[in-house]
């Protein structure tokens, strides 16, 4: 949801080992590439801020998370947890390539090394790079139109592949937008088998800060029957200004007291 989310969007179960690359360094074409780029920047601009409410589902268990997301174009995030108690003033950080999360039980604030960034966040179904977005899918993807056995003419299908340079989890991705207004409606994973393996819904369209766009996202693992997690974007604003060292080390510790 470079989307985020966002779009968180990063603001958390084991790191998943990220596959080889599928693809020769094809470029999309400009009507693709100008889909993709919609798609990165929905939830995102110069500047944002979204508060969001993050559910978490298993079989056995549930939970719901309150945050704040900034971001600053689509290579600086900031993650605060609001709620619960228990989690309160957990946060993440992102700068370009790196990112860092702060543990506020224990004060201590850990990078995150890039083999991790495929691992779960907070115990949710999106990975750290769905929510911190270290990836966009207009640079470090090929995308081409496809049709499916039976297509709907409202909508425009995208299959993606990474790059030959990208680190990617997913052998391919498909992306299903509407055509009417250029949002998107799902996201299919692939691993390299062809296998679907997990899949994003957006939902709840409706006006928010001044766009458009869906209001919620749904992540689904396919391998885990009954585990959901659900973003919904409470309120968010585009291209305000926002405090100096919202992206730094020193903001991120400063959690501990808010």
């Amino acid at each position: 949801m470079k989307k985020a989310a966002l779009l968180l969007l990063a603001l958390l179960l084991p790191a998943a080992a990220p596959g080889a690359p599928a693809a020769a360094p094809r470029r999309s074409s400009p009507e693709v590439r100008a889909l993709l780029e919609k798609v990165d920047r929905l939830y995102r601009s110069s500047r944002s801020w979204a508060r969001i409410e993050m559910e978490v589902v298993t079989p056995d268990w549930r939970r719901t998370l309150a945050m704040d997301f900034w971001t600053e174009g689509l290579d600086k995030t900031f993650i605060r947890v609001k709620a619960p108690a228990r989690d309160a003033g957990a946060a993440t950080l992102r700068k370009g390539g790196e990112m860092w999360n702060y543990f506020p039980k224990i004060n201590k604030v850990m990078k995150v090394p890039p083999s991790m960034m495929m691992g779960s966040w907070m115990g949710s179904d999106f990975t750290n790079d769905d929510l911190v977005k270290e990836s966009t899918l207009m640079d470090d993807y090929h995308g081409e139109f496809f049709s499916p056995e039976k297509p709907d003419p409202a909508l425009h299908y995208i299959r993606l592949k990474p790059r030959a340079e990208t680190v990617s989890l997913w052998g391919s991705i498909e992306l299903v937008i509407r055509k009417a207004d250029l949002l998107p409606l799902r996201e299919d994973y692939y691993d390299e088998k062809g296998r679907r393996q997990r899949s994003m819904e957006f939902s709840d369209i409706a006006p928010l800060g001044g766009r458009t766009m869906p209001r919620v996202m749904r992540m689904i693992p396919l391998s885990k029957a009954g585990h959901s997690t659900t973003i919904r974007y409470l309120d968010a604003s585009f291209d305000g200004a926002l405090p100096g060292d919202t992206f730094t080390l020193r903001n991120l510790q400063r959690t501990a007291a808010k």
